[in-house]
């Protein structure tokens, strides 16, 4: 098969989106305070209804990368294993697994008393089948494939409850990959229905979980079902049976307003709350605020290395001095978004560098003087810099529902408005999805916006690793392409130990800030707002909530 990370330009188009679209998010309970909703003793029946901001068009993990599809088919597909937030991994569909000591196979023992919600037994062979689909050409995987990593050879059976997968070189970040909902194993069964079917979801979607997806209206909501047969929950010293709830609910409700309104109002018991009503949500007497910063790839500006002008890295440069980024998150996202300084997030377990705190500063004089360097001495009537009668001018197309999602819209004319006193004009292009496509497969911009979770350094891979572009299915906007970096960033994927990890991914963080190519702007928090009478919540690795523990005490 191919390299998942230079897949095919037909395989990109809907990770592209992704990109495009990529929310930054993740979440801990109060504020910080932990990873559960506080509570008394379990309640079970009942329903729940929570609303989400956008319903992707496809709901089949294995083919959507969005974050929507994750969040909302976590209840419905197990995984193999399971992460926490600290990086520990705990057994879940396989009770164990073994890595070889030269780090080229992983064999899964799997449970043998799994059942499918259609009845169909868990097995090696549904491992395997699940993990050929995801990786087969045909399926057009815009994001799981590629969390196979760039040397994968295949899965084998190996016994009725045993499993092999094998890489041709070391590739450690697979055990996490595992535990996303991404490679969350469905029915072998519903395979064979087809990815028009898996994508529709609804009865399509049938896997192992504590929710059976009971069906599903196009532009409205998904119902769920409680699976009464459920044991065989993650070992991770929580709740590991049925769900508590009796039925729940996700409806889609893609306007911040209206979706706010419904809480507010006790209409539904939680929903995901825009950045700009926290503040009313956490002082509601009848609500409760949980929020926690995403791991991953932070929000950030990806600068194009390979087109004039900021080929130049003095030109780069300029504008990351240019750009007083504390003063605008501060402003715009009230203590709510934490102001980033590496491309990855705090919370990304065994990858963040917190050296990288205060390495560059707001410093509009050396911006200036890196672009007199550069040549960009001219003014035009405007105050634009111009070199040989063009003017400085970077084009950042984006796609119009970025441009009004947690206020970016707004961040970005601050931005705008600080890049012109240097003289550099950020010109931010609304286009639609074909003018975004067009734009970013022939590296036909200067800057681009991404963020993207998840719960491993490995992130830094899709982000840099050369060749990896958007038109070969790799999230690299800023389209470097250099040995070292290269180096290092297999060197993290061949190791186990959490601290050669850690280092590898600190002199990587360091170098694309080093060299310009990366602009981190903000670290992003999912924001779930909740009724007080539900209870239980917890969150998973990438920062995402999880129902399946959870419970209500009634409106």
């Amino acid at each position: 098969m191919p390299t998942p990370l230079r897949r095919a330009a037909s395989t990109a188009g809907a990770a592209l989106l992704a990109v495009a679209l990529a929310a930054t998010t993740g979440c801990s309970a109060d504020s910080g305070s932990g990873t559960a909703a506080p509570g008394g003793k379990p309640v079970n029946g009942g329903s729940l209804t929570f609303a989400v901001s956008s319903e992707p068009s496809c709901l089949d993990p294995h083919v959507s990368p969005t974050d929507a599809s994750a969040v909302i088919q976590r209840g419905v597909f197990d995984s193999l294993v399971s992460e926490d937030t600290t990086g520990t991994v705990h057994p879940w569909l396989a009770k164990s697994w073994k890595i070889s000591p030269d780090g080229l196979t992983y064999d899964f023992t799997l449970r043998d008393d799994v059942l499918f919600h259609d009845g169909t037994r868990l097995d090696a062979a549904a491992v395997k089948a699940n993990f050929d689909q995801i990786t087969a050409p045909e399926t057009k995987s815009a994001y799981a494939a590629s969390l196979f990593g760039p040397s994968y050879k295949g899965t084998a059976v190996t016994g009725k409850d045993t499993v092999r997968v094998s890489f041709s070189r070391p590739f450690s970040p697979f055990l996490q990959a595992v535990s996303t909902t991404y490679l969350g194993i469905e029915s072998p069964k519903a395979l064979k229905a087809g990815s028009s079917a898996l994508c529709a979801g609804g009865a399509h979607s049938v896997g192992s979980g504590p929710f059976v997806e009971a069906s599903r209206t196009v532009g409205r909501q998904i119902v769920f079902h409680r699976n009464p047969a459920y044991r065989w929950g993650p070992q991770d010293g929580g709740y590991n049976g049925p769900a508590h709830l009796d039925t729940f609910t996700i409806r889609f409700l893609t306007d911040d307003t209206t979706r706010l309104g419904t809480l507010t109002s006790g209409q539904i018991d939680a929903a995901v709350v825009p950045v700009i009503a926290a503040t009313q949500v956490r002082t509601d007497p009848r609500l409760r605020l949980l929020s926690h910063q995403s791991p991953g790839a932070v929000y950030s500006l990806q600068l194009n290395t390979t087109r004039a002008p900021l080929s130049d890295e003095r030109v780069r440069t300029a504008l990351l001095h240019a750009l007083d980024v504390d003063s605008l998150v501060t402003a715009i996202y009230i203590g709510v978004y934490q102001r980033a300084w590496s491309p990855l997030s705090p919370s990304t377990p065994n990858a963040y560098d917190a050296s990288l705190k205060d390495t560059w500063a707001y410093d509009p004089k050396q911006a200036a003087a890196l672009l007199d360097q550069a040549g960009w001495t001219g003014r035009d009537k405007q105050g634009y810099r111009t070199k040989d009668g063009r003017r400085l001018t970077l084009s950042w197309p984006v796609l119009a529902a970025n441009v009004t999602r947690d206020q970016r819209g707004a961040l970005a004319d601050g931005m705008k408005s600080q890049a012109k006193a240097v003289g550099i004009e950020l010109k931010q292009v609304t286009v639609d999805s074909g003018g975004y496509f067009k734009a970013a497969y022939s590296a036909g911009y200067d800057v681009l916006d991404l963020s993207w979770s998840r719960g491993d350094g490995d992130i830094l891979r899709g982000l840099y690793f050369g060749g990896a572009n958007l038109e070969k299915g790799g999230q690299n906007a800023s389209r470097v392409d250099d040995p070292q970096l290269d180096s290092w960033l297999l060197a993290a994927s061949a190791t186990t130990d959490p601290a050669q990890r850690r280092a590898a991914y600190a002199k990587v963080q360091h170098w694309v800030l080093d060299h310009a190519v990366t602009i981190p702007l903000y670290v992003g928090t999912y924001l779930l707002g909740t009724s007080k009478s539900v209870q239980g919540v917890t969150f998973d690795v990438s920062g995402w909530p999880l129902f399946a523990r959870a419970w209500t005490t009634g409106r």
